[in-house]
């Protein structure tokens, strides 16, 4: 029985993203659907990582008993991480693609601190979505709540397999490869690429079908 595959989209960012599509297109032939909540809803302005979390428990209840295949983008990858740690057995492997493993760290947001100030004061801020290719209102909750997950030391059992773009200008290489060098369970490949691994989608396809022993 093929697993249920779950694409985790990134910040500002939708289901109907170009990776999502792409990969969607080629697990469909194998008989795996690939499930792409969308977690701007019901609204981007009250976004967290716990609404995410919660999220995803809702949509594994209804994938059925299989432990499910996680493939998560950029913050989608924060999430996939602290999901194979929280759900346990109900998570089968994770394909990270350029996960923010350091997110919620001091110094690692790419908001300087007076916007950080800024965004406490005023309670939100405008964010541009690349999925409305609009400015969007996020509440400072967001931020806050981030502080309560630490990706980076997050421990999980499965396997998981990592596509990281040298040229990624959102995520240090330098701290994924700090993230996977002390896991004999994560499968590292670096790319000729940037945040977005448009380009590498070809190479990233024929690891995870291999991942997933479909070839």
């Amino acid at each position: 029985m093929a697993p249920p595959a779950f694409y985790l989209h990134g910040f500002a960012s939708s289901a109907q993203s170009t990776k999502a599509s792409y990969l969607g297109e080629r697990l469909r032939p194998y008989g795996i659907v690939l499930h792409c909540p969308d977690f701007n809803q019901p609204d981007f302005t009250t976004l967290t990582l716990t609404r995410m979390l919660d999220r995803l428990d809702r949509e594994l209840d209804g994938a059925g008993e299989e432990p499910a295949v996680l493939i998560g983008s950029s913050l989608g990858g924060t999430l996939a991480i602290l999901a194979a740690s929280v759900f346990g057995p109900r998570i089968g492997g994770l394909v990270l693609l350029a996960p923010a493993v350091m997110f919620a760290k001091e110094g690692h947001h790419l908001l300087p601190p007076e916007r950080i100030a800024e965004w406490k004061r005023l309670g939100r801020l405008p964010f541009f979505h690349y999925a409305d290719n609009a400015e969007r209102m996020l509440n400072y909750a967001f931020y806050e709540d981030s502080f309560r997950y630490n990706p980076f030391d997050t421990a999980f059992p499965q396997p998981a397999l990592v596509f990281q773009g040298l040229h990624d200008k959102s995520v240090d290489p330098r701290t994924v490869e700090a993230f996977a060098r002390t896991r004999p369970n994560v499968t590292l490949s670096l790319l000729e690429d940037d945040h977005q691994l448009v380009k590498s989608l070809p190479r990233i396809w024929e690891g995870v079908s291999a991942f997933l022993e479909l070839t």
